[in-house]
């Protein structure tokens, strides 16, 4: 069993959704890191588990964390944990009761939640599972709808819905701390947004992409593929000011037709400056261009905190560029500039990532953080893609939303976008 030495040893208990499973550790990482806080867990910590023990923290790192994170739902401070009933009971015996003894006086009022992954259990065997906790020295009063303090006993039933086993894998027991950001979600549903596209990023993976790259408060983030804005809407919602570039007109300027069901054209209020205010973030809203991101337009000095992109890939949004198949483009004698319609022409995928990373080396601050998608086939995944990386500059700190065991490579892309309502 641990060995338990006072408040800064404590151990804390993470439970995680179980989707978005690959980028759950990196965005754990990422916040501890905000705080310059290691991720220490157990011996027997497995990647896969929504359950992980974490230590070398104190409470507020926790909350901290579990301010930001759509990828965890709830947060505890672990009193005890066992792969059976008797080894559960153990270990909170050994628990010091001066830990516990802020948390069950006599003027306190609690009540304790059962929770159970892979497995429905019925009221009356979730109140077994509580009486059977009798043994600790509770001695405040039971309130359901508003109690001052909220224990949970958690059952892993493990990952296959195919093969649930009688008696639960692991056992824990904790005084709750705090929930994650899962609202989020739902709150900045792409379904809910005024402006949207065919292609407008998951309102989930738009704030794993944010918390991934670090953003934060007064930081400026920039997104080269800007698209409806979804990834600079994740940003300002962690205090960022955000701008950015797309070569599609019709999309910058939020004209022409609509994404929507029954819905012809875009309204007035259809554009990513809208999609700011709607969320109370307008003023972190610095402006988006027309630009072709393979000839930027910006001076060769680091200037973002963050970049936070999803590329297109050719296949639900074309990849195209400015430019001519011919040697020599010359313009006729009389021409002004006004009028012009300039040519585009194929943009390969490895021309827009060495674009990309080559823009990172060069407008990063020390230490900006790059986050973007990359397809990859899984049967032909490679993990030697070096020469990739080396077109960004030392001091560029390159992140994907990648495997574990790969440098560059990330999971086929999903389908980020619901059909419009």
């Amino acid at each position: 069993m641990a060995v338990y030495c006072g408040r800064a040893c404590r151990k804390y208990l993470l439970h995680l959704a179980h989707d978005n499973v690959d980028f759950r550790l990196p965005e754990i990482k990422a916040l501890l890191s905000l705080r310059n806080r290691p991720f220490d867990t157990s011996e027997t910590f497995s990647e896969k588990s929504p359950f992980w023990q974490l230590k070398g923290l104190s409470e507020d790192d926790i909350r901290s964390v579990m301010s930001r994170t759509v990828c965890g739902k709830s947060s505890f401070e672990l009193w005890g944990h066992g792969t059976t009933t008797d080894e559960l009971r153990t270990s909170l015996l050994e628990y010091p009761a001066e830990n516990m003894a802020p948390y069950l006086q006599q003027n306190s009022t609690y009540k304790i939640n059962v929770y159970t992954f892979n497995k429905t259990l019925v009221f009356k065997d979730r109140i077994k599972k509580i009486d059977a906790l009798d043994f600790l020295p509770f001695k405040g009063t039971v309130n359901l709808k508003d109690p001052e303090h909220i224990f949970c006993l958690l059952e892993d039933y493990g990952s296959d819905p195919n093969d649930i086993p009688e008696e639960p894998f692991h056992i824990f027991f904790g005084r709750w701390i705090a929930d994650g950001q899962r609202e989020l979600i739902r709150s900045y549903s792409v379904k809910k947004r005024h402006f949207i596209g065919n292609t407008s990023m998951d309102a989930g993976l738009s704030f794993i992409m944010a918390n991934h790259a670090k953003v934060k408060a007064d930081d400026l983030v920039y997104d080269p593929f800007v698209g409806t804005g979804s990834l600079l809407v994740a940003c300002s919602h962690f205090g960022a000011y955000v701008c950015g570039t797309d070569i599609d007109y019709n999309t910058i300027h939020g004209i022409g037709k609509a994404s929507r069901k029954n819905q012809k054209w875009r309204g007035p209020d259809e554009n990513i400056r809208a999609n700011l205010r709607q969320y109370g973030t307008e003023s972190l809203y610095v402006d988006v261009m027309v630009s072709d991101a393979s000839k930027p337009l910006w001076r060769k000095t680091a200037q973002f905190d963050a970049i936070v992109t999803d590329p297109p890939y050719g296949i639900r949004e074309s990849t195209r560029r400015t430019g001519s198949h011919k040697d020599i483009i010359k313009p006729p004698e009389d021409f002004s500039g006004e009028s012009h319609v300039p040519v585009s022409m194929a943009y390969h995928l490895s021309d827009i990532f060495a674009d990309l990373l080559n823009f990172a080396a060069h407008h990063l601050v020390l230490g900006g953080r790059l986050v973007y998608w990359l397809p990859i086939y899984r049967p032909e995944i490679q993990t030697d893609c070096r020469t990739l990386l080396t077109l960004a500059s030392p001091h560029t700190r390159v992140t994907t939303l990648s495997e574990r065991n790969t440098s560059v490579v990330s999971p086929r892309r999903t389908e980020r976008t619901p059909k419009p309502p």
